[in-house]
């Protein structure tokens, strides 16, 4: 008895917060347990959380939710969506100055700042998104299997990356939200601020996955040798001189995807201390130009991206909905400095 066409996607950290798989049931599959048949190909799972995952509606056959004592069959799709395992500790409540652009029975969209963490970890125990969504709302229902509540959260951004996101504020909602992130059917754009003139608009593929040779950052392996698949579309918005403003539409969610996706192509953002940004890439060094670097890095010292544009199949209509989020201000302020500064040397 072989899975012949066993696929398992694994998501990454920086985008949906489930994971996810998806097993096709060999045809000389006999009649057994769903739960049973998961615990042999899914690692490091136990059969409560599956019932548990069952119980929420996260363990599907042919896309309709299934009960822990179902019974596969030969031929049909089994996929399972569990909770990331994040550490363990006490989650408060704290009240927080939320910039929710839209709220209903089932989903809250908000515009996240700079600066804020998206849940606990270790180093971010407190005055994180999470803990202010919690305050704000106390009934909102956490991930089932999850040693730590994550409420209503399928997906995040870097701490100093500003936007749009999307919680789930019911247990259906949570699931169909995580299930259109794992299909690539939710519209996410970002607007970044990049070093370099780029030239056209083009298509970054290459696996994302941790540096060799550093840790704490991502490299692009083309090869796939290492990482996952990661595909990031770009296109020209405005040519600054020494920088352009871009909107990257994403394919994939992985760690830093865009950030180590636009380095790797000779564009690191604006600012990124991560990626090399955050120094002259392009331009005349000199006394007046290095000044108004500085000036620009002490107003924007993080990455110049926004996620702009979040369009999802709304949970509870079953309609496609579209949002809008403005420019932060120091983003703003930063490409009309730039505007400002190349007016003035053209005179």
């Amino acid at each position: 008895m072989t899975d012949k066409e066993e696929n398992i996607d694994i998501v990454d950290e920086s985008e949906e917060l489930f994971e996810h798989h998806k097993i096709f049931v060999d045809p000389g599959q006999e009649a057994l347990r769903v739960d049973k048949f998961l615990m042999s190909r899914v690692a490091n799972v136990s059969r409560n959380k599956l019932q548990m995952a069952a119980k929420s509606g996260y363990i599907r056959a042919d896309g309709e939710p299934v009960k822990s004592n179902f019974k596969v069959r030969p031929g049909q799709t089994i996929t399972v969506e569990l909770p990331q395992p994040v550490f363990e500790f006490e989650l408060l409540p704290e009240e927080m100055d939320l910039n929710i652009i839209y709220e209903d029975d089932t989903v809250l969209v908000l515009n996240k700042p700079t600066d804020l963490v998206v849940h606990p970890g270790h180093g971010n125990f407190t005055g994180t998104l999470v803990n202010g969504i919690l305050h704000h709302l106390q009934s909102l229902p956490s991930v089932p299997g999850s040693p730590t509540p994550r409420p209503g959260l399928v997906h995040r951004l870097d701490k100093d990356t500003t936007g749009l996101m999307v919680l789930g504020k019911t247990e259906r909602s949570l699931t169909e939200l995580s299930e259109q992130f794992f299909e690539r059917t939710v519209e996410r754009r970002y607007h970044a601020l990049v070093w370099g003139d780029v030239s056209k608009d083009g298509t970054v593929e290459g696996h994302v996955g941790r540096s060799r040779s550093n840790r704490t950052v991502q490299a692009v392996y083309p090869g796939g040798e290492e990482g996952k698949h990661a595909v990031t579309h770009y296109r020209v918005l405005e040519r600054l001189g020494p920088v352009t403003l871009i909107e990257c539409k994403l394919e994939t969610g992985r760690t830093h995807q865009i950030r180590v996706h636009m380095q790797y192509i000779g564009h690191p953002l604006f600012g990124d201390p991560r990626y090399g940004g955050n120094s002259a890439v392009k331009g005349s060094p000199g006394g007046k130009y290095n000044s108004f670097l500085r000036n620009c890095f002490s107003i924007l010292p993080r990455q110049a991206l926004h996620a702009k544009t979040l369009g999802f199949v709304h949970p509870g209509t079953g309609k496609s909905v579209s949002f809008e989020s403005e420019l932060p201000n120091d983003m703003s302020e930063i490409i009309e400095k730039w505007k400002v500064y190349l007016e003035g040397i053209a005179k």
